[in-house]
């Protein structure tokens, strides 16, 4: 009777290390073989660059999707360097868009001038006000604002080929400046009580000729652009997370892949 449980118990831990095996093999070397997306980001914190947060939702819901990343960023030197611990500007400091940027990506990261739309079937922008900063003038200029030249060309790009567009929090106001028309959404148009701290930029949408949209998600499928609030709202983490999740699931079904 030993013998007999001695070799069965054999053959479970056998079975056991050989399911282990292969769990552990197919997370090392899963390969993706979806949609190749491009993530263009603008710095590394809330206030002078990419909302760590959102370009981290991101990146977990295209892994998900089994989307293939790549992370850009321009090599130009940030607005400004902001003391997150104090909120304010760090006198006498200057930081790279692209070497800040490197922080979030792990070092994969690529200058933007290299993106190329015909190498990708998507693109997506987290927020952050780098974006509002770096990638762009909005944060002093508002409507009047100029946009990065490459960021201007990739827009241009990925829409001019059909492939689709996403933007969260603060970063629609890019897709707003350079595509006329084009419908997006950054939450609501009123603060209600301090919940949408940032509400006023949905009138400067406006006013750069775009349709704003009172949404938690909104897909443009005439411009293949897809919209999220993220942090335009004072909500809980979870909730972002899954706001972020549900754009990207819409931009790689749009992608078609």
């Amino acid at each position: 009777m030993f013998a007999v449980r001695s070799v069965a118990s054999k053959s479970y831990l056998s079975l056991i290390k050989h399911r282990a095996l292969s769990v552990g093999l197919l997370h090392s070397s899963g390969n993706c073989y979806g949609a190749k997306v491009a993530v263009v980001l603008s710095g590394c914190g809330v206030y002078d660059g990419t909302e760590i947060h959102e370009a981290s939702a991101i990146l977990v819901h295209l892994s998900r999707g089994g989307a293939d990343t790549q992370m850009y960023a321009p090599n130009i030197f940030q607005m400004h360097v902001i003391d997150h611990s104090k909120g304010q500007p760090a006198e006498k400091e200057s930081r790279n868009v692209l070497s800040e940027s490197a922080r979030i990506a792990r070092g994969n990261i690529a200058d933007l001038a290299q993106l190329n739309a015909s190498n990708h079937d998507a693109v997506i922008f987290p927020g952050g006000f780098g974006a509002a900063k770096n990638l762009s003038t909005f944060a002093v200029d508002g409507k009047d604002c100029k946009v990065n030249h490459d960021v201007d060309r990739v827009l241009k790009d990925f829409h001019k080929a059909g492939k689709p567009i996403g933007l969260c929090c603060i970063s629609p106001v890019l897709a707003a400046k350079v595509l006329p028309g084009v419908e997006v959404t950054v939450g609501h148009e009123e603060e209600e009580g301090g919940k949408w701290p940032y509400a006023g930029t949905a009138q400067a949408i406006t006013a750069l000729g775009a349709k704003h949209c009172v949404k938690e998600v909104h897909v443009d499928q005439k411009n293949k652009v897809v919209t999220s609030p993220a942090f335009m709202c004072e909500t809980k983490l979870h909730l972002i997370f899954d706001g972020i999740g549900a754009m990207v699931k819409e931009v790689l079904r749009l992608s078609g892949k």
